[in-house]
């Protein structure tokens, strides 16, 4: 479960990105995650867990220390006996951000899951710190994490596995390479279970800042496609066969790109500034 927002305390930043994220020439979504992190004075911790490449953490921290962080650390955990040394949370809790690679979901939350390094970036978080991501590392900031499925627009009962994530935050279930992929169907399958929370489609290159008042503020060349099942009037998942379709009725779906905000409490849309046409 997310933990708590202490009296008078603000929640952090949590910052889905949808994976592919511009490195080189326009990083406008890692130049605000160290802007919403502190600025000049952040001090970003980055966990590649989730990749097995060993140059994923090192560029990162060449790449968030180039903008302007003020203090960039890389801390890998290969066993979840890592994740109750001291010097590692010790380090975690002089962090403004916390930032997730992309690469397996599954590994990162094998490894983190239940562990003091887990409950303790849920607290963090609660206190103020941005939490972020790219890809995988965007998949396991809310509670309901999918695991792998579909790819395709249908959605058949059984062509996704769900499994618990981080848990920041309840209210939403990311996916990533959301148009790159074609995986609405598995998104809209994860509701069908969940109805709930709200669907967030993340393209590459674009990510979902959410800010403490949960708000998404799209950023990022691609869009975001929001879900809203809460308004669902009938749905046949719990009478159809596994692989087979199902009837979902008043869905609502938004399609968001750069400046269009999402507020998770009313669940009003708004299109933000309007983008000018070229001539």
């Amino acid at each position: 479960m997310p933990s708590i927002v202490p009296e008078g305390r603000t929640r952090g930043w949590i910052i889905p990105i949808g994976g592919a994220e511009n490195k080189e020439n326009d990083r406008h979504i890692l130049e605000r995650f160290v802007r919403v992190s502190g600025d000049r004075d952040a001090d970003i911790v980055v966990i590649p867990t989730a990749s097995r490449l060993h140059e994923t953490g090192p560029r990162y921290e060449k790449l968030f220390t180039d903008i302007g962080a003020a203090r960039v650390a890389v801390m890998d955990f290969d066993t979840r006996r890592d994740c109750q040394e001291p010097g590692r949370l010790r380090r975690l809790e002089e962090a403004t951000g916390i930032f997730f690679t992309g690469g397996n979901q599954l590994r990162l939350t094998t490894l983190l899951g239940g562990t003091p390094v887990a409950k303790l970036i849920r607290a963090r978080n609660a206190n103020g710190v941005t939490v972020g991501g790219t890809s995988a590392g965007a998949s396991i900031l809310s509670e309901h994490m999918i695991a792998f499925g579909d790819e395709g627009s249908s959605v058949i009962s059984g062509s996704v596995r769900l499994a618990p994530g981080l848990g920041l935050t309840n209210r939403f279930i990311i996916d990533q390479h959301f148009r790159q992929r074609d995986r609405l169907g598995r998104l809209l399958t994860a509701l069908a279970y969940n109805p709930f929370a709200v669907g967030i489609g993340l393209d590459e290159d674009t990510a979902a800042f959410i800010g403490p008042d949960e708000t998404v503020e799209v950023e990022g060349s691609g869009g975001v496609t929001v879900v809203d099942a809460s308004e669902v009037t009938y749905s046949s998942m719990d009478a159809v066969s596994e692989g087979q379709p199902v009837c979902m009725l008043g869905l609502k779906l938004h399609v968001l790109v750069a400046g269009a905000t999402f507020n998770l409490h009313s669940r009003l849309a708004l299109p933000g500034a309007l983008v000018q046409p070229k001539e």
